[in-house]
């Protein structure tokens, strides 16, 4: 075992491997015989596409080449795809139209070319048409129109007839086993999915027009999301209308929770898509819970609610497939990467069908997420997920602490989670400390646990972070001298905040997509989130001194901490001028400050290069700024103002 300062540790993991070795794994399915699932392949720029596996246990590409499955409704996306009897339908990222193709043939469009976007498709049983969320952007004048279309599949190429109007959005058209009722749910500005949403349900004519529509539940103060039906025409949702994201069911006695319990079933519908419940027989039902970041698998009696945990090695994620005897989800670990896994409902055996990292790092490198609560304002207690240093070759000098990556969460209606990350791996294996923190805000800890970021955005999330640094200080885990905050769009944004608002806290600092200008924010951003800072921040613009005081470009008279800012060119939620200036209010300060633009990206780095790049300018900013030299031969970096800064601080 060698000894070498933290931070400069040889790592068996490389860039390379974090975006090579990688693939993004969601929206599991099963179709007879045959499992599919979603894979984002950073490898081919990033394309995403959908993946069949056969009884036989051979793979193969269902979507050609040149297809990349994604949709950009909401921008977010999410429930690109479906398959049904070997047809897959699905949204093409290039020119958003859905196609449909058949087993080995070639794709051919349900839609006509034009400024509209498809998502979250649901197939009615007749196969006559199916369903779907669409995002009309044909008048530039105003926002984006949102209704439930419905799509012919006579051959024809329609943009869809329109069934369901007059929301801001929809989300989960879903059809009854027997075709005869589509519920839904929709919600209005200045809402968000998470805060009040309302579930519907209307009879489905012959010609499939709608009858009778009515309304379930829901409203402002309740989140509604995931409604689907038993296999006997019973729909069943989640709600949080005591807490927690629960299951219920609705019938004709009105509605009842089915199994209660203090954890959430899903999570934020960020994206389309999630299922974190899923019938396996008339009697069965299969559901991923979590509390505190993690998750648990269980079988629930549909007629009782008895609760049955499953005990398994991985936690599943929030989307699941199902039959009567297996189950197939998308789960990880603190200590194995998400794969698409399958379960056995008999035995509760499984088998990986598919790995994200297959075989990129031995376990004794691997740096297990050790959940901790730490004191914050106003006498709260907070949550986060620590990561020590964790490499068997090297050890630190003795008494020297390691430095600290303080990550904050994007969302900021996320959750930090435990499964096994590279990019955190990539860290701890070089000698840094890691803590993942989910502040006040975060989902998985229950309605009341996220509402305390409401008006507070920039406060509690910024005094969370620092909570949790102060804490690994006072702990002697980690160096008070090396504290380092970084955060992808919302969290970037608190990265920023935290700059600004505890300029004596952090040593450096890099912001991924963040937000610098939040009145910008709420005047330029897409229409999903275009009144999210309404519950965050305060009403625009009546509360326009609020968003003025809360801006971190209008503090960096404080700003005392070298940044480095990663932004994608092409990104539509927090657009490139964010982070461009942000950069020159630094440079003007004197402080050291590095700007890298990815052209072809957008919120959210898929491509491997940018990966690559992204983190390895990091680490290199990190080892200029805080004087030491990482391993490595890491491509050059160019930092404005460091000489002269090194040179006043001697």
């Amino acid at each position: 075992m060698l000894t070498a300062p933290f931070g400069t540790w040889t790592s068996p993991l490389l860039a390379t491997d974090v975006a090579g070795g990688s693939l993004r794994l969601a929206v599991v399915g099963m179709d007879g015989g045959h499992v599919y699932w979603l894979e984002g392949r950073a490898s081919e720029d990033g394309r995403t596409v959908i993946v069949g596996r056969r009884p036989d246990g051979t793979l193969f590409d269902v979507t050609p080449r040149d297809s990349n499955v994604r949709t950009r409704v909401h921008e977010y996306g999410g429930g690109a795809c479906l398959v049904h009897r070997g047809v897959a339908y699905y949204s093409e990222f290039r020119d958003q139209r859905l196609y449909r193709v058949e087993p080995g043939g070639s794709p051919a469009p349900l839609t006509p070319i034009g400024a509209w976007r498809y998502a979250d498709a649901d197939l009615h049983p007749s196969g006559r048409w199916l369903v779907c969320v669409r995002e009309d952007h044909s008048n530039t004048d105003r926002e984006a129109v949102s209704t439930i279309v419905r799509v012919v599949l006579d051959g024809t190429q329609s943009p869809g007839d329109a069934i369901v109007a007059g929301e801001d959005f929809y989300a989960s058209p879903r059809f009854s086993p027997d075709g005869g009722r589509l519920c839904w749910v929709s919600w209005r500005h200045p809402r968000m999915p998470w805060d009040g949403t309302e579930l519907w349900v209307a009879d489905v004519d012959g010609a499939g027009d709608l009858q009778n529509a009515r309304s379930v539940a829901g409203g402002p103060n309740e989140s509604i999301h995931q409604p689907g039906w038993s296999p006997d025409g019973v729909l069943h949702f989640v709600s949080d209308r005591t807490g927690w994201w629960n299951l219920y069911r609705a019938g004709d006695d009105g509605v009842a929770p089915v199994c209660p319990m203090e954890a959430e079933v899903g999570g934020p519908s960020w994206q389309f898509g999630g299922r974190a419940w899923v019938f396996v027989d008339p009697t069965r039902i299969l559901i991923a819970s979590g509390r505190a970041g993690t998750k648990q698998l269980s079988v629930v009696d549909a007629a009782s609610g008895r609760i049955t945990p499953v005990s398994l090695d991985l936690e599943a994620g929030s989307v699941l497939a199902a039959s009567s005897t297996h189950a197939v989800f998308v789960g990880g670990s603190s200590c194995e990467p998400s794969a698409v896994v399958r379960l056995d409902l008999s035995s509760f055996a499984m088998e990986t069908l598919c790995s994200a990292s297959p075989g990129v790092l031995d376990a004794a490198y691997v740096s297990k997420a050790e959940p901790i609560e730490f004191p914050t304002d106003g006498g709260l207690t907070a949550h986060a997920f620590y990561y020590a240093p964790t490499n068997p070759d090297f050890a630190a000098p003795d008494g020297e602490r390691p430095p600290l990556v303080v990550v904050s969460h994007g969302g900021p209606t996320g959750n930090a989670t435990t499964s096994l990350s590279l990019e955190v791996q990539y860290w701890t294996t070089r000698g840094f400390a890691l803590v993942d923190v989910d502040y006040g805000g975060s989902s998985g800890y229950g309605r009341p646990y996220r509402q305390r970021l409401n008006g507070a955005w920039g406060l509690v999330d910024v005094a969370d972070c620092v909570g949790a640094a102060r804490f690994l200080v006072a702990e002697g885990l980690a160096d008070d001298r090396r504290l380092i905050i970084r955060g992808r769009s919302a969290g970037g944004y608190t990265t920023l905040a935290a700059l600004a608002f505890a300029p004596e806290v952090f040593s450096a600092a890099a912001s991924h997509y963040g937000v610098s200008d939040l009145e910008a924010l709420a005047r330029d951003t897409h229409k999903f989130e275009s009144r999210y800072l309404d519950t965050l921040v305060g009403p625009w613009p009546e509360a326009r001194d609020v968003y003025a005081a809360r801006s971190p470009i209008h503090a960096t008279d404080r700003l005392n901490c070298p940044l480095i800012l990663l932004q994608g060119m092409e990104d539509a939620v927090v657009p490139q001028n964010q982070a461009e200036m942000m950069a020159d209010a630094v440079r003007d300060k004197g402080l050291p400050v590095a700007l890298l633009l990815f052209p072809g990206e957008q919120h959210g780095f898929r491509k491997r290069g940018t990966i690559i790049r992204a983190l390895e300018a990091e680490l290199s900013f990190y080892g200029a700024v805080l004087g030491f030299t990482p391993a490595g031969d890491l491509a050059p970096l160019s930092i404005d103002n460091l000489a002269s800064w090194r040179r006043l601080r001697g």
